[in-house]
């Protein structure tokens, strides 16, 4: 069984939405840096706007965006990147390999 001992949660921030045509409040937990939404979609199925308070700040440096290839990067050398590229391309003309169907 696992337990969530010894186990860092990534910081959290509630953000609450208010409908204005039924009047509910929508609470919302998202990681702290990720990017909020103005509106979310309430239970009524109308838009809810994001609290005044609970806006951004427009202030805060944004992070840029990371693409897949970025993240790829991080964790392999271009060196290994076309190790594996060569290995897989040798398997697929030996026909070891069987190309995906889009």
């Amino acid at each position: 069984m696992e337990s969530d001992v010894g186990v860092e949660f990534a910081d959290r921030v509630t953000v609450r939405f208010d409908c204005e045509d039924c009047g509910k409040v929508t609470e919302v937990t998202m990681f702290a840096e990720a990017e909020i939404p103005l509106v979310w979609e309430c239970q009524c199925g109308k838009e809810a706007v994001l609290r005044e308070h609970d806006r951004p700040d427009p202030t805060k440096p944004v992070k840029p965006q990371r693409t897949h290839w970025d993240m790829l990067l991080e964790r392999r050398s271009m060196e290994e990147l076309q190790v594996l590229l060569d290995e897989r391309l040798e398997l697929l003309r030996a026909g070891k390999l069987r190309r995906r169907s889009a």
